[in-house]
C-alpha cells in the first residue's frame, strides 16, 4: 500500500446533531442489575423506585403535648383555654395518642394543681406527620431513567428501601499512548463516567485498540489518540478494519478529528490526543453514548447559570463550538475558542456550547455556562 494511502484523513466534518441522532439511534442500553442502595449514586434506575406508606400511623415530629387542636381555639396568654385532661407528653417519632391530632410546644400548655390550659392556638396536623406522609406507594420516589444522587440514596435507605434496579455501563478507557497529557485526558475521562454512573476501566497506555475491540469486556470502549493525520496515527484505520467506523471527523471544536464505530453492537468513541478536545468531545458526543448506555433521561443534572457576556464571541457556522468561560464581577468572560490552552482550562469555571447555526454571541448576550466535570 502506498504511504498516501495509509494516511487517515477526514472527508467531510459530520455534522454535531446527526452524530448525536445516530447514537440515539444504535446504542441500545445495557441489562439492569440490582444493587445495594448504598452504592448506587449516580447510577440511573432501570425500573421506578417505589417505597411503602411510611409511617403506617401518624409520628410527632416534635417533643411536646399531644392534644385536639379543637381545645385550643380562642386561646391566647392572657386567656388561656382550660384542657378537659391532662394532655400526654409525647416524643419526636412517637406515634399519636387516640384523640389527638397535633403538638403544642412544651412552653405552651401550663400545668397547675393538677389541671392543664393552653396558651396558644393549635393549627389542625401541627408538629404531625401523618400516615403515609413521608412516601405514598402509589407514587414513585423517582423513575426509571433519573440518576440517584446522594441525598435521593440516603431518602430510600430512611424509607426502608436496600435494593434497587439500576443500569450501570462498564466503559474502557484506553490511552493509546503514554503521553503525559493523553493519560491526564483519560483520567478525567473515567472520573467523569463514574460520577455519572457508569464503571469506568482504565487499560495500561499502548495496548491496542484491535486488542481492546476483540476483547469485548464492556459496553463501550473509549480510546484517546491516533485519529489525526500523523505518521503514527491508526486508530481510525483499526476501527474500520476490525469494526465498524459510522463517523471520522464531528462538526465540533475543538475536536473535529473523532470518531465514532461500533464492534459488534459495542460502541467505540475515538477522541483526539489533546486535552481540549478529548473534553469537548467527551462532554457532547462520550456522555451520550453514556446516557443512551444507561437508559437515562436527558436531565443530565449538571447545574448551568444565565449570564451575560462580558465580550463577544465570534464563531463558524456549521460548526458547534465549546468555550471556557470564567464568571467575572457577575459576568461570563470567554477565555479561548478553537483550542483551549491548559491554562484556559484551569482558569475557567465553566463552558458554554456555541451551536452550529450561530456566528456567536454580542456583548450582553446571556449564555448557559455549565460546570466542567
Amino acid at each position: 500500500m502506498a504511504a498516501s494511502e495509509a494516511i487517515q484523513t477526514i472527508s467531510r466534518l459530520t455534522p454535531l446533531a446527526d452524530v448525536l441522532l445516530m447514537i440515539d439511534a444504535e446504542v441500545k442500553p445495557v441489562t439492569p442489575r440490582t444493587s445495594d442502595v448504598s452504592a448506587a449514586a449516580g447510577r440511573a434506575l432501570a425500573t421506578d423506585a417505589m417505597a411503602p406508606a411510611r409511617p403506617a400511623s401518624s409520628l410527632a415530629l416534635q417533643d411536646g403535648w399531644a392534644l385536639s387542636s379543637d381545645e385550643t381555639l380562642g386561646a391566647g396568654g392572657y386567656s388561656p383555654a382550660p384542657l378537659a385532661r391532662m394532655p400526654p407528653r409525647v416524643e419526636a417519632g412517637q406515634a399519636m395518642p387516640a384523640g389527638t391530632d397535633s403538638i403544642a410546644p412544651i412552653n405552651a400548655v401550663k400545668v397547675a394543681g393538677g389541671a392543664a390550659e393552653v396558651l396558644m392556638p393549635i393549627n389542625p396536623g401541627e408538629g404531625v406527620l401523618a400516615a403515609g406522609g413521608d412516601s405514598d406507594p402509589a407514587i414513585p420516589l423517582r423513575r426509571a431513567g433519573e440518576r440517584l444522587t446522594a441525598t435521593d440514596v440516603a431518602a430510600f435507605a430512611a424509607a426502608g428501601i436496600a435494593r434497587v434496579t439500576v443500569r450501570e455501563p462498564r466503559l474502557r478507557v484506553l490511552p493509546l499512548r503514554g503521553s503525559g497529557i493523553i493519560t491526564a485526558a483519560a483520567r478525567l475521562v473515567c472520573t467523569d463516567i463514574e460520577r455519572r454512573g457508569g464503571a469506568a476501566r482504565f487499560d495500561d497506555s499502548g495496548r491496542g485498540l484491535g486488542v481492546a475491540m476483540a476483547a469485548e469486556s464492556a459496553d463501550a470502549i473509549i480510546a484517546i489518540g491516533g485519529t489525526g493525520s500523523g505518521r503514527n496515527d491508526n486508530a481510525v484505520q483499526v476501527l474500520a478494519r476490525e469494526g465498524r467506523l459510522a463517523v471520522h471527523g464531528v462538526a465540533l471544536t475543538p475536536g473535529e478529528t473523532a470518531a465514532v464505530g461500533f464492534v459488534g453492537a459495542i460502541p467505540v468513541l475515538l477522541l483526539p490526543g489533546r486535552l481540549d478536545a478529548t473534553l469537548a468531545i467527551w462532554l457532547i458526543v462520550g456522555r451520550r453514548i453514556l446516557d443512551r448506555l444507561a437508559a437515562a433521561k436527558n436531565n443530565d443534572g449538571e447545574m448551568t447559570e444565565a449570564l451575560p457576556l462580558a465580550r463577544k464571541i465570534t464563531s463558524t457556522i456549521g460548526l458547534a463550538e465549546v468555550v471556557p468561560i470564567r464568571r467575572n464581577a457577575a459576568q461570563a468572560e470567554p477565555l479561548a475558542s478553537k483550542y483551549l490552552p491548559l491554562s484556559s482550562l484551569a482558569r475557567s469555571d465553566g463552558w458554554i456550547l456555541v451551536p452550529p447555526d450561530s456566528e456567536g454571541y454580542p456583548v450582553g448576550a446571556p449564555v448557559q455556562v455549565r460546570s466542567w466535570p
